[in-house]
């Protein structure tokens, strides 16, 4: 579980306004389950998906995406892997393959998250952030993402990382804007194998 814990370049939880944070958000609460729903819906709720309120900077490392309350799914899931370490609880990196609009190809990753709790095991929440059409919610052991798998092509990814795919890094360090990242969104051939 080390490497769920820990902190590096982007997930750099040791970070003042991190630390400072996470603190903030677990105050009073006295388990793993109570805390990470805050981090959760703190993220969810409190930092704009880039696109949906076209947004920059384009942010990629933890503590730039609380400081500038922006990012891409991918950017949010780092600022809560960070929240969660820095509040002593085991969290990870996931992804799922989706079609970009209207359920056919092209596609693109979506970043969420894992969360190591005790009770449960590993659970997977996405705090990508809710708007029509999209509903996710912290209610454990039962998942309620914001996407669902339903086309060929897509694919739900049981693999939880202790740190971000080099394919979402780059495309959040080498864009500009948001758009350029629209335009760019990251995807992974599942076809070789």
């Amino acid at each position: 579980m080390k490497e769920y814990l820990a902190s590096t370049d982007l997930i750099d939880w040791k970070h003042p306004d991190i630390l400072r944070k996470a603190k903030a958000l677990s105050q009073g609460l006295g388990d793993q389950a109570a805390i990470a729903k805050a981090c959760f819906e703190f993220v969810r709720d409190e930092i704009k998906h880039s696109n949906d309120f076209k947004l920059n900077p384009v942010t990629c490392k933890a503590s730039d995406v609380l400081k500038h309350k922006t990012g891409y799914c991918y950017a949010k899931s780092h600022l809560l892997a960070a929240l969660l370490r820095a509040n002593g609880i085991p969290a990870g990196l996931c992804y799922q393959r989706l079609t970009i609009e209207d359920d056919k190809p092209p596609f693109c990753l979506h970043g969420l998250n894992a969360v190591y709790l005790p009770e449960f095991g590993w659970y997977r929440i996405d705090a990508r952030g809710n708007k029509e059409g999209v509903e996710a919610q912290f209610t454990p052991p039962r998942e309620q993402l914001a996407f669902r798998v339903v086309v060929q092509g897509e694919a739900d990814f049981s693999e939880v990382w202790s740190e971000p795919l080099m394919e979402v890094v780059r495309v959040l360090t080498e864009s500009e804007t948001y758009q350029e990242v629209a335009d760019n969104l990251p995807d992974i051939d599942i076809t070789k194998g």
